[in-house]
């Protein structure tokens, strides 16, 4: 493969239409991107983002309509072609082969070699540059050595991002890059754009965080529905005028207003002194019937590892463990939903959902005892997937599509669908909304305070602090492991939870 040509590249999208099947998901879309300027991808899960970058990476072919690059037209047959022209796409969905190393990851189908006829790998070569561009994001403390299933969620996504800058980008598309990232390692991948930027790179960043787009972005791009509905500078746009766009209607408060939870509510998840070997020490927590109940932290504190320890997901201990007023400590996902407890990963597609199966196993497969009488029965599992997709508001186009093919935001309507199948009483959601435009957060968290007002019990892992302090009751902060500490409604700042998770407090 050649290597891209130094120097800026100017790209024109013309005319792209995008059909899959009978379905038209791309309307003629025109949009050019300049060299050196960062853009601001925005719209709706299944507005035609991702599709329109998969098209302009190769990944996709356009039905109708064509890509220049430089004023010259250029037709991709693959990924290896837009690279070839310098464009290289940072995927939201990781694409990572986890049983190899971090360095034979960034080098998959780009193997450097050596001796005669290149017959060699050269693997000092390539641990070095591995070693360049790790360092460039941050990950100076990962050996390239090292597996990438040894990887937490967040260094993954920053492995997905060195092996884009190992390519050399000219231009580099980059869809929900900071979803998994802490507020330090989010700056130092801005300081990241803004260095490649100078360096005459285009940068496309597709994100759901609007307070980032208005940080780092020159120009706004709205898309909706297939089709492009604005493109304007950034300083024009507050941030409520970017939501407006991307939904076609004025957005009232994302945050449902907070209920109250009596003081003498029901304990329905009673945890004590809850140890992860590695990853945290003696964890102690009560949530109540009706109560929110929010964990922070920086990623590495033990907040994740902490609840797959109270699943049965990880070698764990603990002095005791109630659910809904039973003495429990879960072997396994299925015997923690059978006591009502269920959980949705963080790792959407890793663990949440099974993405080559279709709509109706997701949803149905963590209770199927409810659809077989003895034999399952498919038109049971049918009308609950019916169901949930009027009541989730999952966009699928047919209920006999596989859940890979949903968009994000709808593959986690499905997830969330799926654990609130059993009908638990006590919820684990991490990172609920990650991923997820603003519309269907704003669906996410009513769905939350409904739950809540249902009198269950929900838990919610997030590293986004706004949305902690708006939805919850209470938030309890985790450092290096060990809880920090517990704050009321009252006491909810994004200084405070801060201070606490970083031990500055």
């Amino acid at each position: 493969m050649a290597a891209p040509q130094p120097g800026g590249v100017r790209i024109e999208l013309r005319g792209i239409v995008k059909r899959f099947g009978p379905v038209q998901v791309l309307h003629g879309v025109d949009l050019a991107f300049e060299p050196g300027r960062v853009y601001g991808l925005l719209g709706e899960n299944g507005a035609g983002k991702s599709t329109l970058m998969k098209i302009l990476a190769g990944y996709e072919v356009p039905s109708e309509g064509g890509i220049d690059v430089n004023g010259r037209a250029v037709v991709f047959d693959g990924p290896r072609a837009a690279e070839a022209e310098g464009i290289v796409l940072i995927h939201q969905e990781f694409n990572l082969a986890e049983d190899l190393t971090v360095a034979q990851n960034i080098f998959l189908g780009h193997e450097k070699r050596r001796g005669p006829l290149g017959l060699w790998l050269d693997d000092v070569a390539m641990r070095a540059v591995a070693r360049r561009v790790l360092d460039d994001v941050g990950l100076s403390k990962v050996d390239p050595d090292t597996r990438v299933r040894e990887l937490i969620v967040a260094e993954r996504q920053l492995v997905e991002i060195a092996k884009a800058l190992s390519r050399q980008a000219r231009v580099l598309v980059m869809d929900e890059p900071t979803a998994t990232l802490t507020p330090g390692e989010t700056g130092r991948l801005f300081e990241l754009v803004a260095r490649l930027k100078a360096e005459g790179v285009t940068i496309v960043f597709i994100s759901h965080k609007l307070d980032e787009v208005e940080r780092i972005t020159e120009q706004v791009v709205v898309m909706r529905d297939g089709r492009l509905v604005a493109q304007q500078p950034t300083a024009t746009l507050t941030r409520s005028q970017m939501a407006n766009l991307m939904v076609g209607r004025e957005l009232a408060d994302l945050y449902p207003p907070r209920s109250t939870v009596p003081a003498d509510a029901p304990v329905l998840l009673s945890v004590q002194d809850l140890s992860v070997p590695g990853w945290a020490q003696g964890v102690s927590f009560e949530v109540r019937a009706g109560e929110v109940f929010g964990f922070a932290g920086l990623v590495g504190a033990g907040r994740t590892e902490l609840f797959e320890g109270l699943l049965g997901l990880r070698e764990r201990s603990a002095t005791a463990v109630e659910v809904n007023g039973r003495a429990v400590l879960p072997r396994s996902p299925r015997e923690a939903a059978d006591a009502g407890l269920t959980y949705l990963s963080e790792d959407r597609k890793g663990r949440g959902l099974h993405v080559h199966f279709g709509l109706r196993e997701n949803l149905t497969l963590m209770a199927l005892d409810r659809h077989a009488q003895p034999w399952l029965k498919p038109a049971s599992e049918r009308d609950a997937l019916a169901q949930a997709v009027r009541e989730f508001g999952i966009r699928c186009g047919s209920l006999d599509v596989a859940a890979g093919s949903l968009s994000g935001g709808n593959q986690q309507k499905l997830a969330l669908a799926k654990v609130l199948h059993p009908g638990p009483r006590v919820l684990v959601l991490d990172e609920p909304t990650r991923g997820v435009d603003i519309g269907a957060k704003r669906e996410i968290y009513a769905l939350i305070r409904r739950l809540a007002d249902e009198g269950r019990a929900v838990v919610v892992v997030s590293s986004e602090l706004m949305e902690l302090i708006g939805l919850c009751h209470r938030v309890a902060v985790m450092r290096a492991g060990r809880l920090q500490a517990t704050l009321a409604a009252a006491q909810l700042n994004e200084q405070e939870l801060i201070a606490h998770a970083t031990g500055s407090h």
